[in-house]
């Protein structure tokens, strides 16, 4: 398996993509410190892109890279190699090189500009660390994706689909239950359905660590309470694991059983 991760590592690390999804986050990182040059405001606006971007190229680098190596992973399954080892090999070679070029393009110009006597510098770690669970659960869920569906158009359509559905149509579903639902006791309703969605729960997060848990709105009060001690915390961290475990899981199982 580390053969194959190192393989899968380095030919993603020589991709232009690669290249260019580092470069955007460089550049990015650099343009908010000349238009502000706050590392607590640039946190604050780094979450609202990373919340919704990273699960979306995780979910598009997972899905393309299965399919254009197809062919070579057929080869290695005539090999006297375990399924297992090929594909987790190959997963955590796409996760591990798109977290290296986020961890990289946002580090760099933090550090420059002072990360480290600032007192943001927690926060900061905190939102690479989510980007970091976000990459991995959605390149596996895109793993799972292309794995069920032969056809690639159909494999790229369900990634697609599921990134909008847990970036859009589920907050969408949530405000709406919520509104029709008002005069029932929401709280622990609101708890769960958060926990249930890992874009959602990692907004959540970053806000209340950030101390600004009144831009959640309806439920800000709620998940102050919770999220806010450090119990919620480790709790938040666990789900983030076991959204992260449980796509890894069921690639092997799925791996282990499907006919090439």
């Amino acid at each position: 398996m580390g053969k194959i991760l190192k393989y899968s590592f380095y030919d993603l690390i020589r991709s232009r993509w690669s290249y260019i999804y580092f470069m955007f986050y460089l550049l990015l990182g650099f343009v908010l410190f000349f238009l502000n040059n706050d590392v607590s405001k640039a946190v604050i606006t780094l979450m609202n892109i990373i919340i919704v971007l990273v699960p979306l190229i995780g979910t598009i680098f997972g899905v393309m890279y299965y399919y254009n190596s197809r062919e070579f992973t057929e080869l290695l399954l005539a090999q006297p190699i375990k399924r297992s080892s090929i594909f987790l090999g190959q997963y955590f070679g796409v996760a591990s090189s798109l977290t290296l070029s986020l961890v990289l393009g946002l580090g760099i110009p933090f550090v420059l500009y002072g990360l480290f006597r600032s007192d943001a510098i927690f926060d900061f770690s905190l939102l690479l660390i989510t980007g970091a669970f976000l990459t991995l659960i959605f390149t596996a869920l895109s793993f799972n994706i292309a794995l069920s569906n032969e056809n690639k158009i159909k494999g790229f359509g369900y990634s697609v689909l599921l990134w909008l559905f847990m970036a859009v149509i589920y907050d969408g579903l949530f405000l709406i239950t919520l509104i029709l639902f008002e005069e029932y006791p929401l709280d622990t309703f609101s708890l769960v359905a958060t926990m249930f969605n890992p874009i959602d729960l990692s907004r959540t997060l970053i806000l209340l660590k950030l101390d600004i848990s009144a831009l959640l709105g309806y439920t800000g009060a709620i998940f102050k309470q919770f999220f806010g001690t450090n119990t919620g915390f480790v709790i938040s961290i666990l789900m983030l694991i076991l959204w992260t475990i449980l796509p890894i899981w069921r690639l092997v199982y799925k791996a282990k059983r499907k006919d090439f």
